[in-house]
């Protein structure tokens, strides 16, 4: 018999057979929509089977649903045990007034959105603190039968209530007729802050306590992720009236007693939850999300809370609040018996007190009737007008030791070759002429509460807030006056124009201090690179920071400089002060207790070097 070989031909035909084996296989396959139709299919007929053996009330009530809502039911009731099922579906209630609108969801019964009606984010887009699933929040339960339960996953029953002009929204998790957990809000008009009650009834739940788990995300709202993480962080009250607050970089957790609220701020508006009676203990986490600029960055922060709510025989009551809205000092402050409004980042100490009480009260009056640029100015003008006498302070310092300069340069030619001697006369005539040259150093201290205050008071303060000026579209963010195609490392990817008109005006006015301090005090060559190092800084730092800030700056500096010219061309005149001076230095002169102490420290030094050299 012949042999049969297989030749190119046999080969390419089995290779085409095989693919069109293949093909075909592959599009007779059911779909993904056929094979759930099957599904449901054989569940309806399971139900169908089920309903001639007479189902139970509540299990009638599941097959009557549909198909996605039957399933959850029926892993929901095998979970929660004795906690009968009552047909509730899948589905959101709104509970809204004029300023917010929230969407509380049957599954949890929790707030699923949470939108701020009067405002928008950077793209003009409702501002929404919950939304999406980035909340989450949870009780754990234990049951007489040592079951552990999740709020998250059980269904509650909506009922809305209007009680006077209060609009209530019962959510009701029910284990039997009168045996139920129910989360109950109550939103008042107009109001930003809701009640929030917690009870249980005939439940008689295991242990001690309730464990309450409370996480969120923080949602991008700015233009500059970098910058509004900058101001996300978590505050809380603990202890009476500590206010604290985890790290606003990295990864932070803390656990504190006594705690009354803790505020999840996202820059501008916060998400709060508060106790009627503070909780005993409470965990609190932070997690930064953000690494580097990024379009893209949808969250800033990740938060938690943690903490056990006791039970009074088997049952849960417990008031608290939430809070979702602005940052808003003039919001937050109706809520005192809360202290909400010592959620805000003011500053610490007397920083703090200052931007409180002087500068948020003092800008909200005269931005109530100007444009809100203009209100900068006129509160920069009226600030440097107050601060004048300082100014003038420092300036009749510098003038006093300008007139000493010959004399001082006589001493140190004089007395070259012997430091201490040449300290200790220096000092002496600095005292007969009473001349102090720490005195230049001490208006400088006292503008630093108001520096610092200022600092806090333009990025976090809420009434600057997307309002405009000149080039600026935010006062309360940085201002863009070009887009750079690549990003400088610590200055950014734009160009901002009010920190470039700072750091000019802070030149100049530094020529005007530290150059003069150079001409009355030779050994000091640093401060020729800080006259150049400052305004360089001021330029990086400040093109990410808010415009209103560097507003500020620019035209305090420009007041400042004029001041100066006023006070050097007009006020003072340095022929009297020299006169003055040497009339100082024929009276005679006590030491002060510092004076007196540096003095003999020095002839005490001079004595030991003497010592040393025999």
């Amino acid at each position: 018999m012949e042999e049969k070989k297989l030749d190119l031909n046999s080969i390419i035909g089995f290779v085409l057979i095989f693919g069109i084996l293949i093909y075909w296989f592959y599009t007779t396959q059911p779909t993904p929509e056929e094979l759930e139709a099957q599904r449901a299919e054989q569940v309806q007929d399971s139900l169908a089977q089920a309903e001639k053996s007479q189902l139970q009330p509540a299990q009638q009530a599941v097959a009557a649903q549909p198909l996605s809502d039957s399933l959850a039911a029926d892993a929901y009731a095998r979970q929660v045990g004795e906690f009968a099922f009552t047909g509730v579906q899948e589905g959101v209630t709104r509970l809204e007034n004029e300023v917010l609108l929230l969407e509380v969801s049957n599954k949890g019964g929790q707030v699923v959105r949470a939108q701020m009606k009067q405002f928008v984010n950077h793209d003009s887009l409702p501002v929404d603190l919950i939304r999406e699933g980035n909340s989450d929040f949870n009780l754990q339960l234990t049951t007489r039968e040592n079951r552990v339960l999740n709020t998250r996953d059980l269904y509650f029953e909506p009922e809305v209530l209007q009680e006077g002009d209060t609009r209530v929204l019962s959510m009701k998790a029910k284990a039997g007729a009168d045996r139920y957990l129910e989360f109950r809000y109550s939103l008042k008009p107009g109001q930003y802050l809701m009640d929030f009650d917690l009870r249980s009834q005939g439940l008689s739940l295991g242990g001690d306590a309730v464990g309450l788990d409370w996480k969120l995300s923080a949602i991008r709202h700015d233009p500059s992720v970098m910058y509004e993480n900058r101001y996300t962080r978590l505050t809380y009250r603990h202890n009476g009236n500590d206010i604290d607050k985890l790290a606003a970089n990295g990864e932070d957790d803390d656990t504190e007693t006594e705690v009354r609220w803790m505020s999840f701020r996202q820059h501008f508006f916060s998400s709060i939850l508060a106790a009627a009676e503070p909780l005993p203990s409470v965990r609190m986490t932070s997690e930064d999300l953000v690494d580097g600029e990024s379009k893209e960055t949808a969250f800033t922060k990740t938060f938690g809370a943690e903490t056990a709510l006791p039970l009074t025989g088997g049952e849960l009551s417990r008031r608290m609040f939430w809070y979702f809205g602005p940052t808003d000092l003039d919001v937050l402050k109706q809520y005192e018996d809360l202290s909400l409004a010592d959620s805000i980042p003011f500053g610490w100490g007397i920083f703090g007190w200052i931007n409180r009480y002087i500068f948020t009260p003092f800008y909200g009056f005269l931005s109530s009737f100007l444009p809100f640029g203009i209100a900068i100015v006129v509160m920069t003008i009226i600030v440097r007008i107050l601060m004048s006498p300082v100014t003038y302070k420092s300036y009749l310092s510098q003038a006093k030791m300008r007139v000493l300069k010959p004399e001082i340069t006589e001493i140190n030619e004089r007395l070259k070759d012997n430091a201490m001697k040449r300290q200790q006369e220096t000092m002496k005539l600095y005292n007969k002429a009473g001349v102090s040259p720490m005195s230049g150093c001490v208006p400088a201290v006292l503008q630093l509460p108001i520096f610092y205050a200022l600092f806090m008071f333009f990025p976090t303060s809420f009434a600057l807030r997307q309002k405009s000026f000149l080039w600026a579209e935010d006062l309360s963010s940085y201002d863009t006056v070009a887009q750079l195609p690549f990003s400088i490392p610590f200055y950014g990817d734009h160009i901002s124009l009010f920190p470039i008109l700072a750091s000019v005006a802070i030149f100049f006015y530094m020529m005007m201090t530290t150059g003069q301090q150079m001409q009355t005090q030779p050994g000091m060559p640093n401060m020729k690179f800080i006259m150049y190092l400052s305004p360089l800084l001021m330029l990086f730092f400040f093109n990410n920071y808010a415009s209103g800030l560097s507003l500020y700056y620019f035209v305090s500096n420009l007041i400042t400089i004029g001041i100066m010219l006023v006070i050097k061309n007009v006020i003072l005149d340095e022929d009297k002060i020299h006169a003055q001076i040497q009339e100082q230095k024929k009276k005679p002169r006590k030491e002060n207790r510092f004076q007196r102490k540096m003095r003999e420290m020095m002839e005490e030094a001079d004595k030991q070097k003497k010592g040393g050299r025999k």
